[in-house]
């Protein structure tokens, strides 16, 4: 496994030889290529869905279609469309013995993703990776192991007739040696990134030896205030838990303000039938991925608040209401990496942020925060430029 991401660092820096117009050449081929092998990967993910019952909450997560593929093409096409985010200079000065300064946007060098099914985490990670310069290392569970093999065989294919070294892009196998390899790869691996449920988080956060960014868990909160409008509440709610409910973004629980509560019944009526609503104290704090959402009254903004402080993931939170005064107040005060105002959380993703693609969502606060994109997936050094001088 060590010469492996021996070769993954070593093939690194001559990412840094490739032009912007190079990557992008490259992305918009595995763009086409994509589309024109659709039925290949719908084979392949076929096959992975075969060892999933279609009320396993990752089945969606799992399941490609001919839509979700046409997608794909498109955040891929998109990536490359977005400027550069190397070489920016964020800053730059003279100093008064003639020294001239800049920190200026450099890559990682490689970065490591764990994720759990998905298999469109392989065209989100390498797209974004590559673009900003850095190799990466993927390691994807059983459940996708078809599928992540038929991308990365085709991703490697237009990197071959690009004569870029296949090793820019490693997919380890889905074991958990793997995992610990990766976790322990001090030297060749510069960053970390678990994709997945709160135990794998957590699992990687505690063994990793590597520098890791969280993606945590999304318990997601939506927060209907008395001065709340219906028809946009209904709405609001309806997209933000039944758009995907098995992705992070999902709406887990409704709080509702107690001079509302005569409202309630309209306000999941766009569910009915689909959604089981729950509202036992325990379920309090749960990651639902799927069909069900718990529902709790409140007596006021601060108790919303109180309650997201304590049961909330710090992913996306969410305010429905028509003042302003109030709507400000929770945006200042609510400690999340999204946090938002008459609109679902449902829009929680760097390919909806303008951003083309992500790596993930970061909830944690060193660092980047929210969804991880091109500028998230670089660092800075300083150049320095000198005639001569020396220190006293």
């Amino acid at each position: 496994m060590n010469n492996l991401f021996h070769r993954v660092k070593e093939v690194s820096k001559e990412l840094l030889l490739l032009t912007d117009e190079q990557r992008n050449n490259i992305l918009l081929r595995i763009a086409d290529r994509a589309e024109s092998s659709m039925e290949q990967l719908l084979v392949a993910n076929s096959i992975d869905l075969q060892k999933l019952e279609k009320t396993n909450p990752l089945y969606d997560r799992l399941l490609l279609t001919p839509e979700r593929i046409t997608s794909i093409v498109a955040d891929l096409r998109k990536v490359a469309s977005l400027p550069s985010p190397l070489g920016i200079v964020s800053k730059e000065r003279t100093l008064t013995n003639g020294l001239y300064l800049r920190r200026v946007s450099v890559p990682f060098g490689v970065i490591g993703v764990i994720f759990e099914a998905r298999p469109n985490v392989c065209f989100d990670v390498f797209s974004i990776c590559f673009k900003s310069g850095n190799a990466c290392v993927l390691k994807g569970s059983h459940s996708a192991e078809e599928s992540n093999r038929a991308i990365v065989a085709l991703i490697h294919d237009v990197l071959r007739e690009a004569d870029v070294p296949i090793d820019v892009l490693a997919l380890l196998p889905p074991t958990h040696e793997a995992t610990a390899n990766l976790l322990a790869a001090v030297g060749y691996v510069d960053l970390c990134i678990p994709r997945g449920g709160k135990k794998l988080i957590e699992f990687v956060r505690d063994n990793a030896r590597v520098p890791v960014i969280e993606t945590g868990a999304g318990v997601v909160h939506a927060y209907f205030d008395k001065d709340g409008d219906i028809e946009k509440g209904r709405n609001i709610i309806a997209n933000a838990k039944m758009r995907r409910v098995s992705v992070c973004n999902a709406l887990d629980c409704l709080l509702v303000h107690s001079e509302r509560v005569a409202d309630i019944p309209l306000l999941i009526e766009p569910m009915k039938d689909k959604v089981d609503v729950i509202t036992d104290e325990s379920t309090m704090g749960t990651e639902w991925m799927d069909y069900k959402m718990s529902l709790k009254v409140v007596n006021s903004i601060d108790d919303a608040m109180a309650h997201i402080a304590r049961y909330g993931s710090g992913h996306s939170e969410c305010i429905i209401t028509e003042n302003k005064d109030t709507a400000a107040h929770f945006q200042k005060m609510v400690d999340a990496a999204c946090v938002y105002v008459n609109a679902p959380t449902s829009f929680t993703d760097g390919a909806q942020f303008g951003m083309g693609a992500e790596i993930g969502i970061s909830t944690q606060k060193l660092g980047p925060r929210g969804p991880m994109a091109l500028e998230e997936m670089t660092t800075y050094k300083w150049l320095i430029n000198g005639d001569g001088q020396i220190r006293e």
